[in-house]
Order: structure tokens, then sequence, then C-alpha cells
């Protein structure tokens, strides 16, 4: 057991880590908000104000449970689950840079999402090289998933809509990884990471396997190449562009499937192909671990705001979303449903495939 004086060291040193990431991604989000009221003010917001009958936590509320989620992030760290974590967001002219490039764009998304413009990456060029789905500016960002710009934007903009709590949440996948990794030599396992985007998940997996092969996948090529400049430190591994619907991946060869903030942002027969495709390549008694917002009935009180998202973002997949029942799919591709656990506004879903009698 670790001395007094070690876990009070231990906790010092996570809140000097995490606390200033916190207020730095929270005094974006004020300053956000305040623009926006004073555009609103000036005239130029004419369309209405997002409306829900459904109950909205106060701000309280949600720093809150902001608090709670990070207090589970320490105790895992003090379970000897993941080391300290190691947010890598690069030096101050990083941030400040990324800080800019975040600013410069609001006015962008406020164009796009007055007009009702979201479907800018569709071109004739882009249609032949990825699904209709694909191809709409998500959350009416610049270039959707399509561009460097994009791509260099995205943590910024993930983190001040999860109030930097966004790679804590991600965390929070490691420890049913753990639970099916622990006491295995982690370079004979094989993870599989599908929509890995700018590669933040694969950081903190490889912050506790640094040995262990992992495969990244997503089916944006500027995604990949910055999750490729983001994850340089790391080795075992291969970064793959393609789609999620047909993984070329063999079949029962993967100890871990994981997925990260996607799921909501499929159509729903598209999230059935992949749940099977997962199922497909995992191993007997292999684990999908799946990462995502939380749905309808999971925290009653938080209903209002889980209805509000899709208005203020493009996110056209997310109402089918909030109802899906993830359960029944998986049940249905040989997957058994372990557990939910709820993570501030996200959930972490476990199943584990069947094993073969």
């Amino acid at each position: 057991m670790s001395s007094p004086l070690s876990r009070i060291t231990l906790r010092m040193a996570y809140g000097a880590s995490q606390l200033p990431r916190v207020a730095w991604y929270v005094g974006h989000s004020l300053a956000m908000r305040r623009l926006t009221e004073m555009a609103r003010q000036r005239g130029e917001i004419k369309r209405p104000r997002a409306r829900t009958n459904a109950p909205v936590p106060d701000r309280s509320r949600l720093y809150a449970d902001m608090a709670k989620l990070l207090q589970q992030d320490l105790a895992n760290v003090e379970a000897g689950i993941y080391p300290l974590p190691a947010d890598h967001d690069g030096s101050l002219f990083t941030l400040l840079n990324r800080s800019r490039m975040f600013f410069e764009d609001l006015s962008e998304v406020h164009q796009r999402r007055e007009s009702g413009g979201h479907s800018e990456v569709l071109t004739e060029g882009t249609r032949a090289m990825r699904p209709r789905y694909y191809l709409q500016n998500f959350h009416f960002q610049s270039g959707g998933w399509m561009t460097e710009e994009s791509a260099q934007r995205y943590d910024t903009q993930v983190e001040v809509l999860f109030h930097g709590t966004a790679n804590a949440t991600r965390r929070q996948a490691l420890p049913p990884l753990h639970e099916v990794f622990a006491g295995r030599d982690q370079r004979r396992l094989r993870l599989l990471d599908i929509g890995c985007g700018t590669g933040r998940f694969i950081d903190s997996v490889k912050q506790v396997w640094p040995r262990l092969p992992v495969v990244g996948f997503d089916m944006s090529e500027a995604y990949t190449r910055q999750a490729k400049h983001h994850l340089q430190r790391s080795a075992r591994i291969n970064l793959v562009v393609g789609n999620a619907e047909s993984i070329p991946v063999p079949d029962a060869s993967q100890d871990a499937v994981t997925s990260i903030f996607m799921f909501h942002e499929l159509p729903p027969k598209v999230r059935r192909t992949v749940i099977g495709e997962c199922a497909r390549v995992l191993k007997p008694r292999g684990r999908l671990i799946i990462v995502d917002s939380l749905q309808r009935g999971d925290q009653p009180d938080y209903e209002g705001l889980l209805e509000l998202f899709p208005q203020n973002f493009h996110e056209p997949y997310f109402a089918s979303y909030m109802d899906e029942d993830f359960g029944s799919i998986a049940k249905g591709c040989g997957l058994t449903h372990v557990r939910n656990v709820n993570a501030f506004v996200s959930k972490v879903m476990v199943f584990d495939k069947v094993a073969q009698v």
C-alpha cells in the first residue's frame, strides 16, 4: 500500500496537470458563450433559441459531475489501472495557435448554423471517395472530417465542448481494457481502435501498454496524418485509412476493439454493420468497448441537454442514437452486453464476444 505522502504527492500532481487544463477550456467555453450573446444582441443571430421541455442541468450540476469524472480518473490512477496521465497538448505556442484557429472558425460555424449549410464537403471529387453520410460538415465545422485544418482544430473543439474533460472521458475505456489485458503478454495481444481520429485514445493506451500492437482505423486521411504526428513518440502503431463497414482485418484476430465518440455520427443501418464487423474481428472472449454520448434514460435530468445538442450542432443521426438499443444489436452479432458506466455526459458500453463451444 502506498504511503500517505506518496498519495498526497500523486493527487497534487494530478491536480496540477488537470485543473489548469479544465480552466483553460472552460474559459474558451465561456468566451464562446459571451461572443454568441453579443452577436444575438447585435441582431446577427436570426434563428430561434434551441428549446426543450426536458430537464437541463445547471452549470453547478455540470461542474459537480465533471468533478466526479476527474475523481474517478484519479481513482483509476491510484488503483494502478493506468499511470498519471500525460495529455500531450503541446507547448504554450501550440495551445495558443490551436485556440486562434478555434476562434477564427467560429464565424464560419455561425454562418452555417444560420443558413443550415452542412454539405460543403460533398463534391463530385469526394462523392466517389467516401459514403454520402460521411460527407457533411458535422458540428457545422469547416472542412467536415476532410481537411488538415479541421484535424488541427478538432481536439480543441472537443475539449471546449467537454469543458476540458474529453481526454479524461476517453480514459474511462481503459479499466474495461485492463480487465481483459491484465496478466497477459501485451506483445501478443491485439487492439483495434475504429474512428481513431487524431489518436488521443491510442495515446492513452500506449501510456499503459507501450508494447501493445495497435491498429488505428479512420476514414479521414487528414485526421490519420494528425494522429501519426501526435503518436510519433510511440511504437507498434499501424494507422489505416478505411471504412469500418468493411474492416480489412482477419476474422477472430483482435483481443479488443474500441471506439470513442463515433457511433452517434453513424446512421442506424451503418451502426449495425459496424458492430457486426467488430464482432467478426474479435477473438472468442474478446471485448468491444464503446465510449459515446449518454442516451435517453441514462441520466434523466440530462435529457434536455441531449435534446439541445443536435439543435445547436449539425448531428443528423443523434436523435436515432439517443434511443438506439446497443445491447440488442450486439446480441444479434454474438456479443454479450457486460455493463454500461456513465462518465459525465458520456457512457462506457462494454460487450464481450461469446466463446465458441
